[in-house]
């Protein structure tokens, strides 16, 4: 029996649409330059022992993961790949890193000592060194970089295998954020090219790939985008869906007014009304912050067609005014759409007020998972 056999709600992956999400934004990088993926988090929350294996039969061969762990469990799925980890490695992990053959990212001096001293030891992944350009998280700052200028000995022996950056605003592209940082790398690889010889270098997330082809270089790194996200907030979103939620009703009440639904009596009809209960709530990653908007109203759609979400969020439920609904459509075991068709895990995120990557990865274990490739649907854990 699959896990979450009985489940009332099920969210359907759609892992050919991320391999074809992933050819679609290889396909818009400038000659010369190929992609990579990031899949981070489990795979933004859809199942890293899923996507990781569809992402590697569509052609993709570099990978990035947040943590050492995940760089771990991924190797076990891919052992013919590079594997990047962001966080780069601390103090008594670098053996961690060779043994499982994992890249880190240098992201300052003291990691660039830290690695140094393990090449020194035999041999080593070639790591990537990383450039703060404007989001003043990790990578060096200006003045580290002039450090590694004036000092070449600092990366002796260290064959660094491409150099990257991270943009902060790319899916705002009128943002002036964009060309400061694009030019601030620029500069930062010209002052390290005597240092680094012809290492290739990295700026594009999934945003920078559609702010033009001199945001590409060498590689691109998209993450969000594979997974259906919309690379282009203000525009028509370019890729293809992923990600499907449908949750079944589990029960339809007539409510009259002036009673309340749901905790804190946050909502009252006005009218005589049914209402449904779907068995999904902030447990399983729809967020409480969904609850009783004034604005951009949270809906589940019965056949194409709106029902608000009234009342509060709870833990294990949701409850929708179904009353525009005809009685026939909104019944016991009645499927309702909570993402995907006409309501885009982007639309659940400007609902709760948030983005659609927390969307994602809040996604709960208490759906029955169903996995789409070649065309077939699988139900179970990946």
């Amino acid at each position: 029996m699959p896990p979450n056999a009985f489940a009332s709600a099920q969210l359907s992956i759609d892992l050919d649409a991320i391999a074809a999400n992933w050819r679609a934004l290889a396909a818009r990088l400038k000659a010369g330059a190929h992609t990579g993926a990031v899949v981070k988090a489990d795979a933004y929350g859809l199942g890293l022992a899923a996507v990781a294996p569809a992402l590697h039969n569509a052609g993709c061969r570099e990978f990035f993961t947040a943590s050492l762990d995940e760089g771990i469990e991924l190797r076990a799925l891919l052992p013919d790949c590079r594997i990047s980890v962001f966080f780069g490695p601390q103090p008594g992990e670098a053996e961690d890193f060779s043994r499982h053959r994992l890249t880190p990212l240098l992201t300052d001096l003291g990691q660039i000592e830290l690695w140094h001293t393990h090449t020194s030891r035999g041999a080593a992944e070639n790591p990537i060194l990383q450039i703060d350009t404007g989001m003043s998280r990790l990578g060096l700052p200006p003045e580290e970089v002039a450090r590694l200028v004036a000092e070449p000995e600092r990366l002796a022996g260290l064959d660094i295998a491409f150099v990257m950056s991270h943009l902060a605003c790319a899916e705002q592209p009128e943002h002036p954020m964009n060309e400061a940082q694009l030019s601030e790398f620029k500069a930062a690889l010209g002052s390290l090219a005597p240092v680094l010889g012809a290492a290739e270098s990295s700026l594009a997330n999934s945003s920078g790939i559609f702010l033009g082809p001199e945001f590409h270089f060498d590689l691109s790194r998209p993450g969000a985008a594979l997974y259906g996200l919309n690379p282009t907030p203000k525009k028509t979103n370019p890729m293809s869906e992923v990600v499907r939620l449908q949750g079944k009703i589990l029960q339809v009440r007539h409510v009259d007014p002036p009673r309340s639904v749901g905790y804190g009596a946050s909502h009252y009809v006005t009218r005589p009304s049914q209402i449904a209960t779907v068995p999904v709530g902030y447990a399983d990653g729809y967020l409480r912050s969904a609850s009783n908007q004034a604005t951009n109203q949270a809906c589940g759609y019965i056949e194409g067609v709106p029902a608000p979400v009234v009342g509060r969020v709870s833990m294990d439920m949701i409850t929708l005014d179904v009353t525009e609904i005809p009685p026939e459509h909104a019944q016991p075991g009645t499927p309702v759409d909570l993402i995907g068709g006409p309501h885009p895990v982007d639309s659940l995120a400007a609902e709760a007020g948030t983005i659609g990557y927390e969307i994602l990865t809040s996604l709960g274990r208490r759906y029955r998972r169903a996995y789409i490739e070649n065309g077939r649907e699988r139900v179970g854990a990946p």
